[in-house]
């Protein structure tokens, strides 16, 4: 049988001792555990980032990984934590939208909340639930727990309000929703709704007015230090800048609109 896989993804950092506190619990439950790092710097509190970091790694793990995901700007309030099924993965996290990514690709086949205070520690912290309540359940899981034995069924569970491309005639408008390391300005329009919209004709795209002359395969294409577009290894639309940051040349960030006009 192959070792367990469990794959963390916070707002913690690596300064404190928190990310590492919660492998230390995890393998306390279960010591043959293989634990995987996705990131520990996703902007404190955001969930928005976290649920797209999260929708754009988890389906190239191993079928049966446990994804332990811990952004929490609720902790210790009375949002819940839940244990999901999504596809060939299982995810622990709390109630807060941080899922919404992987169920609009994958519809969950059963949310359970997590109840059951034996796969808790059995003193919670109100200000670290990641150590107490999310650590332990997925360790518990990684030992071969079934989830339904961690509580009760959910049927409702929270969703983001993501943004949405909105196509016309003649106009595909979208926004930026992550501003990744390297300052590229990842949107919300996809290859295939581009592909549509775009029927092997010219077009003009700008980001927050400002037009973007190329659209290249490749980030090499375009001549350094100028900004270009292309679609990234998420197939979404970006805007980027060859050996520089599109963010800080452009001088935008998340929610910038995008527009692209036909000719």
């Amino acid at each position: 049988m192959s070792r367990p896989i469990i794959a963390l993804l916070t707002d913690f950092g690596t300064a404190d001792h928190y990310a590492g506190t919660m492998k230390g619990v995890v393998l306390g439950l279960c010591p043959d555990a293989t634990l995987v790092d996705v990131s520990h710097d996703i902007p404190p509190h955001d969930v928005m980032t976290a649920s797209i970091e999260l929708a754009a790694c988890y389906k190239y793990f191993p079928a049966g990984t446990i994804f332990l995901v811990v952004v929490d700007p609720g902790v210790g309030s009375a949002r819940r934590g839940l244990v999901a099924e999504a596809g060939d993965y299982r995810f622990v996290a709390p109630d807060n939208g941080v899922l919404t990514g992987v169920f609009h690709e994958q519809r969950p086949k059963r949310v359970i909340e997590l109840t059951e205070r034996r796969y808790a520690r059995p003193t919670v912290s109100r200000t670290f639930e990641g150590r107490d309540r999310f650590a332990p359940a997925a360790g518990w899981l990684a030992r071969g727990t079934e989830p339904t034995a961690m509580g009760r069924p959910a049927s409702t569970w929270q969703l983001l309000d993501v943004p949405e491309p909105k196509l016309a005639e003649s106009v595909l408008e979208g926004q930026v929703v992550r501003v990744d390391r390297f300052g590229n300005l990842v949107s919300n329009i996809d290859r295939r709704l581009f592909d549509q919209f775009r029927h092997d004709g010219a077009i003009r795209i700008a980001v927050n007015g400002q037009s973007i002359d190329r659209l290249v395969a490749t980030y090499a294409e375009a001549p350094v230090g100028q900004a270009c577009a292309l679609f990234g290894s998420s197939e979404h639309l970006e805007l980027a800048v060859n050996g520089g940051s599109a963010a800080e040349l452009l001088h935008v960030g998340r929610g910038a609109g995008v527009r692209i006009d036909r000719g």
